[in-house]
């Protein structure tokens, strides 16, 4: 159990990537990561971001993200991420915010086993290396990176297997590479960063 939680920001925004693009969602960035990805376009340090801070119990953290939400009629989409969200999230938080009603997603670089409450998993192995969390919803692969064992990976137990372009200088280099990686390899699909195109968080 966490003593308090660090989080970077709490955002009322859409999902913008993946399959469930387009759902609104509480996004729950928490501050920190235990890998050092140097195509990583994210700031995940600190807690001085919108909505951040340190959360001293999994009750005010909930209450927080509820007071993001603005539909009245449905439940909570929180959509947890970092960095890495698993060395915070503990079961006290992940029964907290189902005993709200919450509906619980998380990104995850797949170095640590997801609990099974977790209702939506999205994993996006980083570094060339196989995730120990092996099975979920989705899987999302930053294209190109070296060392990724494609074959293997698509042995996985997901539902969705994605390519997202690198979002660096040479995004259009890493567009097209990964629109000709998709059709040589159908059982991957594009993943395009929407948020970057529409300009929300």
């Amino acid at each position: 159990m966490n003593s308090e939680y660090l989080v970077k920001e709490i955002i009322l925004t859409l999902q913008g990537e993946g399959a469930q693009a387009g759902t609104a969602v509480v996004l729950l960035r928490f501050s920190g990561c235990n890998l050092n990805c140097e195509f990583c376009d994210t700031d995940f340090t600190g807690t001085d971001g919108d909505g951040g801070g340190v959360f001293k119990t999994p009750e005010s953290l909930a209450e927080s993200v509820a007071d993001h939400w603005t539909a009245k009629q449905e439940r909570v989409n929180v959509l947890c991420t970092g960095g890495e969200p698993l060395l915070q999230i503990d079961k006290p938080l992940i029964d907290e915010f189902h005993r709200r009603g919450f509906r619980i997603s998380i990104e995850t670089n797949g170095t640590i086993e997801c609990p099974e409450e977790i209702d939506w998993i999205c994993v996006s192995p980083k570094a060339g290396e196989m995730p120990c969390q092996n099975s979920g919803d989705e899987i999302k692969i930053v294209f190109p990176q070296k060392n990724t064992d494609f074959e293997a990976l698509a042995q996985l137990q997901f539902d969705h297997f994605w390519i997202q372009p690198k979002f660096d200088h040479e995004y259009q280099l890493h567009l097209k590479n990964s629109v000709e990686f998709c059709i040589a390899n159908p059982k991957w699909r594009l993943s395009l960063q929407t948020h970057r195109f529409i300009g929300i968080p």
